[in-house]
């Protein structure tokens, strides 16, 4: 498929998988006109495709969970990106906002940072917490989640991260890392669908110095503006 030019290669990469208006409504949309016309090998291979998309999310929240010894309550997890793509502050069907939800039911205490999306993420979503700034978002986490793959994430640097972090641990859903530079640095680092890449766990790293203790959820409002300008987005 990436090799027809009236398809292309820039999406077909291993990761969390697609989101958006729409691409996953042209799917069903397509399903429901082959169950209409009596082509059900056509129904049944874009049900495949919509199952295994969705699937990825569901994956995303078990290897999370793997990483935090089995167990997410209680644990303070920073969620990279709330656009279903970047360049974008669309959130539509956003696989990040999915996981997100998913690992706050499972009794995280999730934080979710994007560079464009966060008003319109809070908007709909006001029972998750949002921060504007990425460096504040990061205080304190046990594990970080790279959901969306901004360019400003890819830059990140494993040592002024690992500053932040309470444990050494990302879960790269996009494959965007350089997992060797982040792991010479101690970082346990995990992807989705990239053999070794996926299946590499290490031991916890606590990350040094340690940092101060991420205030208690709830205790400062969320601040409707500019998420460049806004100090901090905390519900």
């Amino acid at each position: 498929m990436g090799l027809d030019p009236r398809i292309g290669n820039r999406y077909l990469h291993a990761g969390l998988g697609f989101g958006g208006g729409c691409l996953p409504k042209d799917i069903r949309s397509f399903r429901a006109q082959a169950q209409a016309l009596s082509v059900p090998s056509l129904d049944e291979w874009m049900g495949v495709v919509d199952s295994i998309n969705l699937g990825q999310r569901a994956r995303a929240v078990d290897v999370a969970r793997d990483m935090c010894k089995g167990f997410l309550s209680g644990r303070t997890v920073t969620v990279l990106g709330a656009a279903f793509k970047p360049d974008t502050d669309d959130i539509r069907d956003s696989p990040s906002l999915d996981v997100a939800l998913q690992l706050a039911a499972a009794g995280a205490h999730v934080t979710v940072t994007d560079p464009k999306a966060i008003n319109n993420a809070w908007m709909r979503y006001p029972q998750l917490r949002f921060e504007a700034s990425t460096t504040r978002a990061l205080e304190g986490a046990e594990l970080v989640l790279l959901l969306t793959e901004w360019d400003e994430y890819r830059a990140l640097s494993p040592a002024a991260v690992g500053s932040l972090v309470r444990r050494r641990m990302v879960l790269d859903a996009r494959n965007v890392l350089d997992a060797r530079a982040w792991r010479a640095q101690g970082w346990t680092v995990r992807g989705l669908g990239t053999g070794s890449h996926d299946e590499t766990s290490e031991p916890l790293t606590e990350a040094k110095p340690p940092v101060v203790p991420v205030e208690p959820l709830n205790t400062r409002p969320f601040i409707v503006g500019s998420p460049a300008k806004a100090p901090s987005t905390r519900r």
